[in-house]
This record gives C-alpha cells, structure tokens and sequence, in this order.
C-alpha cells in the first residue's frame, strides 16, 4: 500500500501562502513553485534505496551510504508540472525527465492525452510524478494509468495543494502509490477549481493570464 503524506512544514506552508496570495508576480510565483517542489523532494527521497560505500576521508577509511539503482525519473503532467521540476533537479540532477501532456474539457472537466514521452527502464526507475494542483484528480489518475501501463511500478505523486475530491480519487484508483500534498485545502468550487486555492497554476506560472 501506498502512503499520503501532507508536509505541513513551516517552510512550506509559509511559501504556499504567499502562491496563495493574488498579489505575487510571476516571477515570485514561479520561484516559488520551484522552492515548494524542492522542498517537498527532500521528504518524497527518503526512502530512495541505499547501499555501502567504502572511501578514504582526509582523516581514515571509512564505509558511507550513497544511493543506488537506477536514478530516478520525473514525470511532470504538462504544463502546470514543468513549474516543479526544477525544484526537484535541484536535489536531484541525474533524474531523467518524461513528460505527460494533458488538457482539462472546459465543459466536462475530464482530462485528454496530447502527448507522452519516458524515460527508457521505466519499470525500473523510482518515478516522480509533479503537478501543482490536485483538484478533480482525473488529470493525475489518467498519467498514473499511463505509466503504468509502460511498465512503471514505483510512483509517487507530488502535488502542491490538493482537494479532498481529488485526493479520494486518485488514492482509491491507485491505492499502491504514494502521495505527497503541500496543503490540502477546503473542496472544489462548481468549475471544478481548488477553494481557496491560488488559481490556475500554469497561467500563474507562466503569466498566461
């Protein structure tokens, strides 16, 4: 079974607040996607798998820790998640990088697939998905199917405000994965956007509005 983890860090929680806050600029809004997703990086590596080392310090030998296997694929959901990665390549810069294009139906509110491209060995690789905004969860759950269905097994799915809907939807379609929230907010409005949230991410991100 997976795990859902909700980091209510002081560090996290303060800079979502200011995302929150209709008055930051792009360029501290993207800056700050960039933080949050790094932040969020340092508790979804925990349990990344680890092995001996044996080197010589300037003092004695010595056995260390260092990770192991196959470096770790991020599979931002287009275009919202391409604000994270960053963030996350801070951490870790060996990551391979996949993308997944999905649009949200105005009308419907359910996700459609434009493009998809992975890293090769998936199924071996510890696999990040970013998204900043959890709201209806058909996004997050179709690029779950996807990449599991391309033989990816080890999926953690990061996103920085969630709501309950959405969080029930993808844990129940995926209960194996795990899913790390920033803040879990309030409910969904009737356009299916996060309350109170902080808008669209990727206008904001990228100051298409």
């Amino acid at each position: 079974m997976g795990k859902i983890v909700i980091l209510d860090h002081p560090l996290i929680t303060h800079k979502i607040s200011i995302m929150r806050d209709k008055r930051t600029g792009t360029k501290d809004f993207r800056t700050l996607t960039e933080e949050v997703a790094m932040l969020m990086t340092y508790e979804a590596m925990r349990d990344m798998p680890m092995e001996t080392k044996h080197i010589s310090t300037p003092v004695a030998e010595a056995d260390v820790q260092v990770m192991t296997g196959k470096k770790p694929a991020i599979v931002p959901i287009l275009r919202a998640g391409l604000g994270m990665v960053t963030g996350i390549l801070s951490l870790s810069p060996s990551s391979k990088v996949g993308h997944i294009g999905l649009y949200r139906d105005e009308v419907t509110h359910e996700p459609h697939e434009y493009y998809a491209n992975l890293p090769k060995d998936i199924s071996k690789r510890v696999i990040i998905i970013p998204d900043p905004m959890l709201a209806t969860g058909g996004s997050a759950v179709q690029a779950v199917d996807y990449i599991k269905s391309k033989g990816g097994k080890n999926i953690k799915f990061m996103c920085i405000i969630a709501a309950p809907e959405g969080l029930k939807a993808l844990s129940e379609a995926h209960p194996d994965i795990d899913i790390y929230v920033g803040a879990l907010d309030d409910h969904l409005n009737e356009n299916a956007y996060i309350v109170p949230g902080l808008g669209d991410a990727g206008d904001r991100i990228f100051g298409t509005k």
